[in-house]
């Protein structure tokens, strides 16, 4: 009798489960926090250089003939460029005569606008502007380096060691680290910091939705799994809650650290997880978990449910084969690996185009706290709508439309005229709905694709391929650099081309999911009049075999 078999008795989603599952989600907060924190802690203020007869002190603002006699005008964009200046003889004759300078220099120092929302950031700070803009674009490249090697590092040790301590180890290293990218002193210790922060907030939000998800019936997990993300929805938006009222980086970053305290006191109430005890052996703690939760259920369980109380995958390791199941599985076989290759490109596309669009409020205009808890908003419906149609339209309808949507909607950015920038926040909001709507869809459609021996490796593989989304989407953004449009015309037709291909996916809504890897090469396959002729052409030629072998051993045993 394995763990799920507790659940008639115990029930789903009772009273102890929905305690717990609540506390667990909380979590998901902080772990929002610190995944969207850098819009504002590597915020690029408004700059210009500093020209040769200014204070480091002067004011950003300058007369219009002075400053169009100061900056260049670039030729991309038709736009001044305020990473060089004119080398010019800043006199009072300089500026009288009203012909700029034939050549230009760069600059070496910066002012910045401190008259905007935010009074400091990293940027500001460190001037990572101009040739150095790509310090920001890597800083947040490698906070999601740090949540890859969280999910393999944590994931891990959560597997070996239990929940709960790695639950509160990434705790303790989450605020340690946070609070010391708050104080760093440069760019470097700030970047490493991050880097173990993003690393935390895989250990912190994963292991505890698995124990979430451990403890919750079958019919229940669906909603429980959506839900939860709403929490992390919720940390999205007050983000911009704390960036509106702290406008300094070193005091947000650390406001935004210190709620993780708040979930220290979890360790007198959050459990370990009965079905990992069950998976060590550990039968009699687990069934102290099982008896505590049956009490504050008001349930009561047979005392034979106990006795016979096994973890179904311990009786299952006698029975593994020699060669254990490994990512190459997934590409042996034909129709597999083009289902595969495909899921893999939609983990990658949804990642990349969910955090592009989420760290990019600040490029589209207007209030960039206004764009970006808009931008936490949408994700609110788009799970609301995944809970009311995902088993009843289809995976693969739903993950299709939801790309396609998307695509299509930043893709007509580039169509927006300008001086009618609310029309680009409305279909980059709509945009944000939609891949969120699809990037909850692939975790439950790609589970169902592949086939029970290779299920795990193949979620873990495509979680994997999502992160180098993540870790890509910082320098889709540096692109506005170059033209504002750019990394949303560019996310939209990866988007769009995700959901074009995505078609080629079988549906698995009221499909038996596949158990062996022959029912994962067969499932979805398109039956064509060649395959059914070869198949008899082949049975033809097997029964002429065995024919041959029934008259050839009918003559040996004449002879003898």
């Amino acid at each position: 009798m394995g763990y799920d078999d507790v659940f008639p008795y115990l029930g789903e989603f009772g009273r102890y489960q929905r305690r717990i599952y609540l506390l667990v989600c909380l979590p998901a907060i902080s772990c929002a926090f610190h995944k969207l924190a850098g819009v504002f802690l590597l915020k690029t203020p408004s700059f210009r250089c500093q020209l040769p007869f200014e204070l480091s002190n002067a004011s950003y603002q300058l007369p219009d003939d002075v400053f169009n006699l100061s900056y260049p005008i670039d030729g991309f964009t038709k736009k001044p460029t305020t990473c060089q200046y004119f080398d010019a003889n800043y006199t009072d004759d300089y500026f009288q005569a009203g012909i700029p300078a034939p050549q230009t220099v760069y600059c070496e120092r910066y002012i910045y606008n401190y008259s905007e929302t935010f009074q400091s950031s990293t940027v500001s700070e460190w001037d990572m502007v101009c040739n150095r803009a790509w310090m920001t674009a890597t800083s947040d490249s490698l906070f999601m380096v740090g949540v890859l090697l969280g999910s393999i590092i944590f994931g891990q040790m959560s597997d070996n060691w239990g929940r709960k301590p790695v639950f509160f180890a990434s705790l303790v290293l989450q605020l340690i680290f946070g609070i010391t990218a708050g104080i760093a002193p440069e760019y470097i210790t700030y970047t490493i910091s991050r880097i173990i922060v993003g690393a935390t907030t895989s250990g912190v939000f994963l292991v505890a939705y698995v124990i979430a998800m451990e403890m919750v019936g079958p019919t229940r997990r669906l909603f429980a799994g959506v839900v939860s993300m709403m929490f992390f929805s919720l940390g999205y938006m007050l983000v911009g809650a704390f960036a509106y009222f702290i406008t300094d980086w070193r005091y947000l970053q650390i406001a935004l650290t210190l709620p993780g305290i708040f979930f220290m006191a979890y360790y007198w109430f959050i459990p370990e997880s009965a079905r990992w005890l069950l998976s060590k052996k550990r039968k009699d703690e687990a069934v102290i978990i099982i008896q505590k939760a049956a009490k504050e259920n008001g349930v009561t369980i047979p005392q034979e449910v106990y006795d016979n109380l096994i973890d179904e995958s311990a009786t299952e390791v006698k029975k593994k084969p020699a060669n254990e199941p490994s990512v190459l599985d997934l590409f042996r076989y034909p129709n597999l690996r083009k289902k595969s290759l495909l899921i893999f490109f939609d983990w990658f596309v949804n990642s990349g185009t969910y955090y592009a669009l989420s760290w990019n409020t600040g490029n589209l205009g207007g209030n960039e706290i206004v764009n970006f808890v808009i931008s936490g908003a949408v994700e609110i419906p788009a799970y609301l709508f995944l809970l009311f149609t995902l088993n009843r339209w289809g995976r693969r309808n739903i993950l299709c439309g939801c790309m396609l949507v998307a695509g299509t909607l930043l893709l007509l950015t580039m169509a927006v005229p300008d001086g009618h920038n609310w029309i680009v926040v409305t279909l980059a909001m709509l945009g944000k709905m939609a891949i969120t709507s699809s990037y909850g869809t692939v975790y439950i459609f790609s589970a169902e694709q592949f086939p029970t021996p290779v299920r795990n490796v193949g979620l873990g593989a495509s979680s994997m391929v999502a992160r180098f989304g993540g870790i890509l989407a910082p320098y889709i953004n540096l692109l506005a650099l170059i033209w504002k449009p750019f990394p949303l015309i560019v996310l939209g037709a990866c988007a769009f081309v995700g959901g074009l291909l995505s078609l080629f996916l079988p549906e698995t809504l009221n499909k038996k999911l596949p158990e062996t890897i022959e029912e994962g090469e067969s499932f979805g396959k398109k039956v064509t009049k060649g395959d059914v002729e070869a198949d008899a052409e082949e049975l033809k030629v097997l029964t002429g075999k065995n024919a041959e072998k029934k008259l050839a051993n009918g003559n040996d045993t004449n002879d003898q």
